[in-house]
């Protein structure tokens, strides 16, 4: 990179190739985040990441104050940033939203999705089936357009219920999802159930498609708060 004199304005290719390590590191912190690697309520230690990710300050502090936007990262001053912690009351808040707007995003997905996008959801359920048995009952979905749930918010076709689950709050709600991924006894049925989901949409039955996303997230939310709560037992 050019380097920029003291008191100078930087070129526009500085800006351009710091932006994309902004982006870069802003991904490699975020999965880390929420695949674990980097715990729950874990304080960032800056030295250490930018070694770790080999970058600067500059793009390393971007990158994390854009995971405190994505709620994956808390800042307090004089403290620093930490990890968000899995704390059953936030993610029993999450579930509720999740549970109103996905179901409403079903509903919608019923109407508007076509051949091609219910063809994509039967492929995504093909491999989410072969993950599951590849990983002895682990059900982890990757993001995006491999992911069953995001398939379907954009589906809708609305706006605004895409921007609140597929950008404000997804990455929050894939670090939750992440975390409890190898409950026991919940691969299995959840997979059944994303295919009776499947089987309403494909029958354009909006009314079905939003009853069974519904009861879809309230079940998930029950076993996590059992799951939760279980292991706050087990560490007291």
């Amino acid at each position: 990179m050019q380097a920029v004199l003291p008191n100078a304005s930087p070129t526009p290719l500085a800006d351009a190739a710091d932006k994309t390590l902004s982006d870069k590191t802003t991904t490699a912190l975020r999965e880390a985040i929420i695949s674990g690697q980097i715990a729950a309520g874990e304080k960032l230690n800056e030295p250490k990441l930018a070694n770790q990710f080999n970058v600067s300050r500059g793009p390393l502090r971007e990158a994390i104050r854009r995971l405190v936007a994505m709620r994956l990262v808390r800042y307090v001053p004089n403290q620093g940033a930490t990890v968000v912690t899995l704390e059953l009351d936030s993610i029993m808040d999450l579930y509720e939203v999740r549970e109103a707007l996905e179901g409403k995003a079903a509903a919608l997905a019923a109407q508007n999705m076509n051949q091609q996008d219910i063809a994509q959801l039967h492929a995504t359920l093909a491999a989410h089936q072969q993950h599951l048995s590849d990983k002895s009952g682990e059900y982890r979905q990757a993001e995006g357009d491999f992911d069953f749930h995001y398939l379907i918010i954009q589906g809708s076709g609305n706006e605004l219920l895409i921007n609140q689950l597929c950008n404000e709050l997804y990455h929050l709600i894939r670090m939750f999802r992440s975390h409890t991924s190898r409950m026991q006894n919940t691969a299995d049925r959840a997979l059944v159930e994303h295919e009776h989901l499947t089987y309403a949409i494909e029958q354009k039955d909006s009314h079905l498609a939003e009853i069974l996303m519904r009861s879809h997230i309230r079940r998930a939310k029950r076993s996590i708060s059992d799951y939760l709560t279980k292991q706050t037992g087990s560490e007291a």
